[in-house]
């Protein structure tokens, strides 16, 4: 997969081409992507995913809360394994918004060489959203591209859709989070120093420096995985303040106690993929009760990988 940050840098022919935020890329994406990879493929093509960076809800501020589900280089490496050939990120500009239909597929067709675009059948681009499925046929017969419409996937008779994701994500739902994505939900970051206070308990934990523009489950503890240089270990992650600490800050922060693991991961990136929701996070009169909740957890946690594996 060859993944590009500029239409400049992009000289194709003949492609088959779908455009979409794809922030996530749930099981609603993956159908179109899919499809247009075998498309494309049965017709000697290259199949060809335009996406952007930031998003357009960001830009136009509609959105200003940390919502992304991926980052973009997260989003053209899935797209890349469920068979996009070419991911192109464009920088999302005002100047970009204010671009009609015309404008920006022929600019497209130019760089792209598109011959097929394939959309969700409400799709629509440009200012106004005036490139909606009609108009961009008739600019197909004019421009030499035919375009195709994939009826959008289905859960529990709802669609999918990266916002229902987020009021899953927000709302600890990860059984609904993971349906409707088709795999567990994840998180990567850095892992930096903490207060030392899992050593001084006993439980050591791992401490991620996080995008911080990424969507966060809500605060509570759950059962994960994570994986280091290659290696998954089964692990518990909490997600909060720490109430039980006094500290400065109330920023969230995401700390994770790899099961059966004694190495230290200091400056290393890790993911961190949450599995299911064990309680919400509280604060407990003493260290003691705490270590006590904590060993519970981790039992429960061995427990519930221990059925996921067998």
């Amino acid at each position: 997969m060859r993944h590009y940050w500029s239409l400049d840098d992009v000289h194709l022919q003949d492609s088959w081409l779908t455009i979409g935020t794809f922030d996530g890329v749930h099981r609603g994406h993956q159908e179109i992507v899919r499809s247009l990879a075998a498309g494309a493929h049965a017709d000697g093509a290259q199949a060809v995913v335009l996406t952007f960076y930031p998003h357009p809800a960001i830009v136009l501020q509609k959105r200003q809360d940390p919502f992304y589900l991926t980052n973009p280089e997260e989003r053209a490496e899935i797209l890349g394994e469920i068979g996009a050939d070419v991911v192109i990120t464009l920088p999302f500009t005002p100047q970009m918004a204010s671009q009609n239909a015309r404008q920006f597929i022929s600019t497209l067709k130019r760089h792209t060489g598109m011959v097929h675009l394939m959309v969700g059948p409400d799709f629509a681009l440009g200012r106004d959203r005036g490139g909606n499925i009609h108009t961009l046929d008739e600019l197909g017969n004019e421009l030499n591209y035919s375009v195709s419409t994939i009826h959008p996937v289905e859960v529990e008779s709802e669609v999918v859709s990266s916002s229902r994701i987020r009021r899953a994500l927000a709302n600890g739902d990860l059984d609904q989070v993971n349906r409707l994505l088709g795999r567990p939900y994840f998180v990567s970051g850095q892992v930096v120093p903490g207060d030392g206070r899992g050593h001084e308990i006993g439980i050591p934990t791992a401490n991620l420096s996080l995008w911080m523009e990424r969507a966060l489950p809500k605060s509570g503890v759950y059962v994960s995985q994570s994986t280091v240089n290659g290696q998954t270990y089964g692990a518990v992650t909490n997600v909060g303040i720490r109430p039980t600490f006094k500290s400065q800050s109330n920023a969230t922060q995401v700390e994770t106690h790899l099961l059966n693991f004694k190495e230290s991961i200091y400056g290393q990136e890790i993911k961190v993929y949450f599995l299911t929701r064990l309680r919400d996070e509280k604060r407990f009169p003493n260290i003691q009760a705490l270590v006590a909740q904590i060993n519970q957890d981790i039992s429960q946690a061995e427990g519930i990988l221990s059925a996921t594996e067998s």
